[in-house]
């Protein structure tokens, strides 16, 4: 294992410090128990919106905290849920009068400890349920469905609501309608190592492709020979259109996500070669997005997610935003 790593129990520590210095005009790190809130705090009687997960993804969650997105969000360990007690002191930190809107990724820990979080906190809540992975109904860790890159524009879209002051119950009506207009579907060349394990996550030959791979490592539909670039785009469409079922001349975003592996100049080929395929079949690409946005750690390869637009996602798509990872 080649990583720049001291000690792997303190890797997350003196990652989220190393966050938090380097913007330090946006956001501020929380301690005992750990979670990142935005450092200009929304005016009371605006929704607040919070999301977490496993670290070794980011930018995805704590790259997002800011202007128009997320008003806090809560790292786990490595691949691992955040406790309960962080989400329940982000919530009370940040809430601003108007209730907590929970973005949670669909995977056993995240949905059971933010189910706790839930049960416990008395200030008014929802909850939006994301999982756009269209590879898989079960693996590794989940229950259903998979809750991958699309998390990030469920993210976008409802936090543009609530800086808009929508009320509680329309910011989860948004969030769960983009959800069930968004899918993904990733492939991954390589797989990753959790630093506490030193040993790769899984095996794959040097010319073999996972097609439907998880932003954990888990399994996808099957391991199969690497094929080229717009075999795989075609393959990686043909699922996520079978599952959207866009009627013809449908408005879409595109979204190219990074694993963490992969360099910008494939991500913009994949671009490409999606946005041609589109064309052809007759839909309209109005927006895009390019790059390592929910990664796995070191995972070479790549998703991509469409989500069918109308005016109103288009309008909270566009609004202004400003995080780490995030600007518009």
């Amino acid at each position: 294992m080649k990583k720049f790593l001291d000690d792997a129990d303190t890797l997350l520590e003196h990652s989220l410090r190393g966050f938090a210095l380097a913007h330090a005009d946006l956001v501020q790190l929380h301690r005992a128990p750990t979670f990142v809130a935005r450092r200009a705090r929304k005016p009371q009687g605006h929704v607040a919106v919070i999301s977490g997960g496993g670290s070794g993804h980011e930018p995805l969650h704590i790259g997002y905290v800011g202007q128009g997105m997320l008003d806090a969000a809560c790292p786990g360990q490595v691949f691992t849920a955040p406790t309960p007690d962080q989400m329940l002191a982000a919530a009370q930190a940040v809430e601003a009068g108007a209730g907590v809107l929970f973005i949670v990724k669909n995977y056993s820990g995240d949905t059971m400890n933010f189910q706790m979080a839930s049960d416990m906190l008395a200030i008014q809540h929802m909850t939006v349920l994301v999982n756009d992975d269209v590879a898989v109904e079960n693996s590794t860790h989940t229950s259903g469905r998979r809750g991958v890159a699309g998390t990030v524009i469920v993210e976008k879209v409802v936090g543009a609501a609530a800086e808009a002051g929508i009320d509680l119950a329309g910011c989860k009506r948004l969030g769960d309608r983009t959800n069930a207009c968004t899918a993904s579907m990733g492939v991954a060349f390589s797989s990753c190592t959790v630093p506490a394990a030193g040993v790769p996550t899984f095996e794959i030959g040097a010319g073999e492709i996972e097609m439907g791979v998880g932003i954990h490592g888990e399994p996808g539909r099957r391991r199969e020979l690497i094929k080229p670039a717009s075999v795989i785009v075609d393959e990686v469409l043909d699922a996520v259109l079978s599952d959207l079922s866009p009627p013809p001349g449908q408005s879409l975003l595109l979204l190219v996500n990074g694993l963490g592996g992969t360099p910008l100049m494939e991500l913009y080929l994949l671009l490409q070669l999606a946005v041609q395929r589109l064309a052809r079949e007759g839909f309209q690409v109005d927006r895009v997005r390019v790059g390592n946005l929910t990664t796995a750690l070191e995972m070479a390869g790549a998703s991509l997610t469409l989500t069918m637009l109308d005016d109103e996602l288009r309008a909270l798509w566009d609004a202004p935003a400003r995080t780490a990872a995030f600007a518009a």
